[in-house]
């Protein structure tokens, strides 16, 4: 995705509940119907493409609507407005991720140890914020909301367990901050697409900082 993200602002009522281990995404929406959400995530899916090929600051609800198939009207029913719909989408990309963390196959999933999944957490996350790197980057307009949206706090609350789980010997909040730090999107970004750093480098990183901070299980004597 490529082209000038203008910046826009979250809705004023916004709600962000507790973070838990569960399908969170960035924002909040009501149970649809099945027609209903069959329809919103075809508007989605249109949306999503057209940003891949044109970029974000191309994505107009006219845009999307013809791209859908759809009258204007039925998106601006469906997401009130631009903030709107680029929030939906975020939300969309997002639950996608999630499900792969919390629920989908090994190592990412919890069918693996907690140190496999946290050493596979990071390029993960990585590849995916790449990919997603100006949606979510048209969204930071507060900084304080970097850590407060419900996807940032299940994403520190899943590094969190992983590290408990891995018996980490220091502070697994903090040290889960740390990682995510190294995650950020804005500093992927700029590492990837400024300063031409290969994925494989960040990926690299990510490893090491681990290790740091769960080192490896060493076998006891004689179990080889």
């Amino acid at each position: 995705m490529t082209g000038s993200v203008p910046p826009f602002t979250p809705p004023a009522d916004a709600h962000y509940g507790p973070a838990d281990l569960t399908l969170t995404p960035v924002g909040e929406a009501p149970a649809l119907r099945a027609d209903a959400a069959r329809n919103r995530t075809r508007l989605l899916e249109a949306a999503f493409e057209l940003m891949g090929s044109c970029g974000a600051a191309a994505l107009t609800m006219e845009a999307v609507a013809t791209a859908a198939g759809v009258g204007k009207g039925t998106v601006f029913r469906r997401f009130g407005d631009r903030t709107g719909l680029l929030i939906a989408l975020l939300d969309h990309r997002e639950e996608l991720f999630q499900g792969a963390f919390l629920s989908g196959p090994p190592p990412l999933g919890p069918d693996a140890p907690a140190l496999e999944r946290l050493h596979a957490f990071g390029p993960a996350t990585v590849r995916h914020d790449r990919d997603h790197h100006e949606l979510i980057l048209a969204a930071r307009t507060d900084p304080r909301r970097n850590h407060t949206v419900p996807a940032a706090r299940l994403r520190l609350t899943h590094v969190t367990m992983l590290l408990r789980q891995a018996h980490t010997d220091g502070d697994a909040a903090l040290l889960a901050h740390t990682l995510l730090g190294y995650l950020d999107t804005a500093l992927v970004h700029h590492l990837i697409c400024e300063q031409s750093m290969p994925v494989e480098r960040l990926e690299a990183g990510w490893h090491d900082l681990v290790h740091r901070m769960v080192p490896e299980p060493v076998a006891p004597p004689g179990s080889a």
